[in-house]
């Protein structure tokens, strides 16, 4: 079986729902509109779904023709307007600095008043994967996903947990491990993975409620502690984008 896209998500708000789509197009700086934003706390620490799970179930739009962001929570209520960049702040990106521009509307509010503690929205220069642009763009095969399933002993696992860019099928479990400093086509694009991408918390977390219901951590290190990794728990990989390109769901996803 030739190995191919299984599916493709992004979110404009980092920690915000993930958007599943049909294509996209990866740049070098990962796919276009993807984590254009992210909450900062009132110290300019980032915050992340492992601060407020249910974040998950807020859905942000943003269209970039008209500038005009959209945060819809759960309750119906939507909070829009067209984005006002403010002053430029220090912030602290998993343990990084990273300068930003406050965003200037009724986001940042609303979301404060739904997590209980005070939030900026703000937009860095570039695009904000966890990785910066060695990690613009995350990989995950779909049958990585059955073996955790296994190790878990239950049917399925929601690939939303680990909210990467794209899924591949046609490979064996963690195939994708043995594609790090190869040249991969996607689509019309190229990468080349870097490293593992290490697990965190968060893929404890139901994507629809935002509530932890799933030992990943315990499972991965269960069964994944005796590999050779570039970051703990490993489960997927994250990759540079050596040539922009259109990735659709279906597209072919060939190693070097």
């Amino acid at each position: 079986m030739t190995a191919r896209v299984a599916w493709i998500s992004f979110t404009p708000v980092k920690a915000t729902m993930l958007h599943a789509v049909d294509e996209v197009e990866l740049l070098e700086s990962g796919v276009r509109g993807d984590r254009r934003f992210y909450f900062v706390s009132d110290r300019g620490r980032l915050v992340s779904n492992k601060d407020h799970g249910p974040l998950q179930l807020v859905r942000a739009e943003y269209d970039d023709d008209m500038d005009v962001l959209s945060l819809r929570f759960p309750d119906g209520d939507v909070v829009a307007g067209e984005v006002v960049r403010g002053e430029e702040i220090d912030t602290t990106f998993h343990k990084r600095p990273r300068a930003a521009r406050v965003v200037v509307g009724p986001w940042a509010e609303a979301v404060s008043e739904t997590t209980g503690r005070t939030v900026r929205l703000v937009e860095p220069e570039w695009p904000a994967p966890d990785r910066g642009r060695g990690g613009a763009a995350t990989l995950l095969a779909t049958a990585s996903l059955g073996r955790l399933a296994r190790q878990l002993r239950v049917d399925e696992i929601d690939g939303r947990r680990f909210r990467m860019n794209f899924g591949v099928e046609g490979v064996e479990a963690h195939e994708e491990d043995e594609w790090r400093g190869r040249r991969v086509q996607v689509g019309d694009a190229v990468v080349i993975p870097q490293g593992n991408v290490g697990r965190c918390a968060i893929t404890t977390q139901n994507p629809d409620t935002g509530q932890v219901d799933l030992d990943t951590l315990n499972a991965l290190a269960g069964y994944r502690s005796g590999v050779e990794t570039t970051e703990p728990l490993p489960f997927g990989i994250h990759a540079a984008v050596a040539q922009a390109g259109r990735v659709r769901v279906g597209d072919p996803v060939q190693p070097a």
